[in-house]
């Protein structure tokens, strides 16, 4: 059986472009990511709802 290693480092917030969708990929406390995929239109959606916060 192979040993567990333990999740740290799973990197910065990332935006990146993928065809015609926008994937957002967010470290998670404790470790993982929680990934995103997002039209230009959700992207303006979520982009007015940070700015009103």
């Amino acid at each position: 059986m192979a040993a567990q290693k333990p999740r740290t480092g799973d990197g910065p917030l990332e935006l990146v472009r993928e065809g015609r969708t926008l994937v957002l990929r967010i470290p998670l406390e404790g470790g993982g990511r929680m990934v995103l995929d997002l039209t230009d239109e959700e992207v303006q959606e979520l982009k007015a709802c940070l700015e009103d916060f």
